[in-house]
């Protein structure tokens, strides 16, 4: 099948010899790297942080900073070992303790064709990027401690055995489930859990009579082009090579993100009259989520018609979950990146099929099979995700509680977390 010759290649042999190391590879995935992490930091910080009101900026920018020291710490210890090596006795369902603490990492390790360090390296900025997600749906009332234990735990408990079902050869990659650059595992899991997390945390104070304007769109911005910009090492990274399968996932990757955009700006225009500006950026971020998980596997016509149905589905999905529902999922974490994670991993099943002039499915049997492959592979992550992040909510609020007081809440969670201040005005 052609899309063998486009298939995620993060479940190569582990290791192999050192004469078969590539180094226009690796120095592609080496840049891939500080792509995904310049996405985290500085972009999502800045996309996120321009977002809220001023009195919440620096506790945003410090939760993106704060998550990704602990992730990385986190997926050296063990995430790392857990999601990405191989395991003979559980190997369906986890991975490996060989690379616990990274104790066998050296220079001569490789994954495929690349050192085994910038294979987990490129694969440490993904699992960071999940759980930094998270913090949108939750800004302005949460306390941080708590917030970084859910990441911590929810980082284990979810990324892991999810990262490694569908890119460490386990059960959901064997049934033949598609997830080029993390639609699924990143998009999905992480939506779904900022759902649930807005609804038990609950709504700002004055939501929704109140209006709770972004404080600095220019800062929004900013972020947003980062996002952009770093995407391209979220997408055209994941081929792990430096091929045209890397330069299609690349343009696939940027035309969805066009066109998800200009559906925006047009359904803005048409709805209340005047294009906005924090529309076009939402719909560009709609566009690279729902295009994750088929990068390398549509051709650039479907990468364009993802596009439209990317700006169309989470435009009224963020009218639906705060208009209607009245979820304070203050940033629109669900809405944006869950919806894309999980329209982008069944249209995948249509778009990648050579008659529609992808590069072809995993199954044998055609689009409606691979659908359910897909509808299946996105419904059980979406269930253990949902079902973990419930759970630890519930366990974190009953003990140390996940709410700051009202008090601080009205004074802003910069000085009530952190007794400091983005502006002195």
């Amino acid at each position: 099948m052609k899309a063998l010759l486009t298939l995620p290649l993060f479940t190569l042999a582990f290791p192999a010899h050192a004469d078969q190391l590539n180094s226009a590879d690796t120095a592609w995935i080496l840049t891939s790297a500080g792509l995904v992490l310049f996405m985290t930091l500085p972009g999502l910080a800045l996309f996120y942080g321009g977002l809220v009101r001023t009195k919440n900026v620096l506790s945003v920018i410090m939760a993106c900073f704060s998550v990704t020291s602990l992730i990385s710490v986190i997926w050296a210890m063990l995430g790392y070992s857990l999601a990405l090596t191989d395991s003979e006795t559980w190997q369906p369902y986890l991975g490996g303790t060989s690379q616990i603490l990274m104790s066998n990492m050296s220079e001569e390790n490789l994954v495929g064709n690349l050192p085994e360090a910038v294979f987990a390296m490129y694969h440490m900025t993904f699992a960071i990027f999940a759980p930094a997600l998270i913090v949108g749906s939750l800004v302005e009332r949460c306390k941080f401690f708590p917030l970084l234990f859910f990441c911590a735990l929810w980082e284990i408990l979810v990324y892991v055995p999810t990262c490694h079902w569908l890119w460490g050869n386990g059960w959901l990659a064997e049934l033949g489930v598609m997830d080029f650059a993390g639609g699924i595992v990143v998009h999905g899991s992480a939506g779904i859990a900022a759902l649930v997390g807005a609804i038990i945390l609950g709504p700002r104070k004055g939501f929704p009579q109140q209006l709770m304007m972004p404080h600095n769109l220019t800062m929004t911005a900013i972020g947003a082009g980062i996002l952009w910009v770093g995407w391209h090492g979220f997408s055209a990274g994941s081929a792990l090579m430096a091929n045209g399968a890397a330069g299609m996932a690349m343009l696939s990757t940027h035309i969805c993100a066009s066109s998800s955009s200009l559906t925006w700006i047009l359904l803005d225009w048409l709805r209340f009259g005047k294009p906005s500006v924090l529309g076009a950026m939402t719909g560009m971020v709609a566009g690279l989520g729902m295009i994750a998980a088929g990068a390398g596997y549509v051709s650039p016509f479907g990468a364009l018609l993802i596009g439209v149905i990317a700006g169309t589905a989470c435009f009224y999905s963020i009218q639906l979950i705060k208009q209607i529902l009245k979820i304070d999922d203050a940033l629109d974490v669900f809405p944006v990146h869950g919806v894309s994670g999980i329209f982008g991993a069944l249209l995948t099943a249509i778009f990648a099929d050579e008659s529609f002039g992808g590069n072809g499915l995993m199954i044998e049997d055609g689009i409606f099979q691979q659908f359910l492959i897909q509808l299946l592979g996105i419904g059980v992550v979406l269930v253990w995700s949902a079902a973990i992040s419930y759970v630890l909510f519930k366990l974190i609020n009953k003990t140390v509680g996940l709410r700051t007081t009202d008090e601080d809440e009205v004074n802003g969670l910069d000085i009530a977390q952190h007794d400091q201040q983005g502006y002195n005005l």
